[in-house]
């Protein structure tokens, strides 16, 4: 039997580990021992059901902290599965199993690049941290979120921050994130009159109301974007209206829709947009708004170039910088003033039926990871 690296070993390990949200089914206590194992000092931080963990290494100087997440979508039909989803299974050189990619994988790479880089650099300039959570695919609510919240208690600033989420496209390393955009969720309720369809004169129907307004909405230009956002983005996911039947006229409609928006325009900014054209069409409304982030950017720095050019030695390709896709925690890290970038494996099959993840490209990522640690450490 072929021995398995560092990395691919603790991969599958985390693998086996069930861990669908926010359960963390043991991964974070694996991660812990091997961490202590090096002379990190640990946290463990759990906020009412969840799991989270803070590590660090150092006494003093600029904190260098890895983010990531131990949490997983749910497999869906395991015999939708070519292999189980939870026992890790390396088929052509890919590796197969829930989390593979997104993230136990970047898990793994963390772990063993840092154990790397400390046997070679005992005496590292600066701290290296973690800091885990088992709540990214649920709510988030108790999660990074609060673990930032406990840092900023505790006084500590994150200097550097590399959030492992899935980044590259089609090879490790082509691809970075080093900003998202901000999510601003809605909740609108139109309130119309219930009536016979035989007789619209004595109802309000509400799906006829908004029509106008929606369409308004959705032709709207809201920003041009930037060098570095795309323009924000207006879609409608959710509406419901009527009771059933073909002869009455609904008395009210639900519509659910999300702003993904840049740096050009504010989450107040489109509340206020959004209001005026509802008044402008007599919308009679109830309106709930839910921000689950602010868009942020590190547009340049030593950890942009510390991660560029890692990856420009290591893997040999000039990455490109995104702020493109969904939102991640960096959302809740890049507020405190930490310069924070994703850089992850392949994202072609997160969350999907058969997710993997190349074998060879968790291994050229730990080094990319331990070379990021020796640009900015020693």
């Amino acid at each position: 039997m072929t021995t398995q690296s560092p990395t691919l070993a603790l991969t599958c390990d985390l693998i086996r580990r069930a861990s669908v949200t926010p359960e963390d089914a043991g991964c974070q206590e694996q991660m812990i021992s091997r961490l202590e194992a090096i002379g990190f000092k640990i946290e463990r931080l759990r906020f009412e059901d969840v799991d989270n963990f803070w590590a660090v290494r150092g006494e003093s100087g600029p904190i260098f902290a890895f983010a990531g997440h131990t949490d997983v979508v749910p497999s869906g039909k395991p015999e939708h599965w070519q292999t189980p989803p939870f026992e890790p299974t390396v088929i052509d050189g890919m590796l197969y199993g829930r989390g593979a990619a997104d993230m136990k994988g970047s898990l793994a790479c963390m772990v063993v690049a840092c154990e790397q880089f400390i046997a070679q650099h005992p005496n590292h300039s600066g701290r290296i941290a973690f800091l885990i959570t088992s709540d990214e695919e649920g709510i988030a609510a108790n999660g990074t979120v609060k673990v930032v919240e406990w840092l900023e208690k505790q006084g500590e600033k994150i200097t550097w921050c590399l959030v492992g989420e899935p980044s590259s496209t089609s090879k490790v390393g082509d691809t970075i994130k080093n900003g998202r955009r901000g999510s601003l969720g809605a909740e609108l309720t139109v309130i119309g009159k219930q009536g016979h369809v035989a007789y619209p004169h004595l109802a309000e129907n509400p799906v006829h109301t908004i029509a106008p307004a929606l369409a308004e909405l959705a032709a709207t230009v809201w920003d041009n974007g930037n060098d570095f956002f795309p323009a924000t983005s207006f879609q409608v996911s959710n509406f419901n209206s009527g009771t059933g039947a073909t002869n009455v006229i609904p008395g009210e409609a639900n519509i659910v829709f999300n702003f993904r928006f840049s740096t050009e325009v504010t989450a107040d900014e489109l509340k206020t947009r959004v209001e005026n054209i509802l008044d402008k069409h007599n919308i009679k409304r109830e309106l709930g708004w839910h921000l689950s982030g602010q868009p942020f950017l590190t547009a340049k720095g030593e950890l942009v170039d510390a991660a560029v050019n890692a990856i420009k030695s290591e893997a040999g390709i000039n990455t490109e910088l995104s702020t493109a896709g969904g939102t991640s925690d960096g959302r809740f890290i890049a507020p405190t003033g930490a310069q924070v970038l994703e850089l992850g494996p392949v994202n072609a099959t997160i969350h999907q039926v058969n997710e993997s993840v190349s074998v060879a490209d968790l291994e050229q990522l730990t080094c990319i990871y331990q070379k990021i640690l020796e640009n900015l450490l020693t």
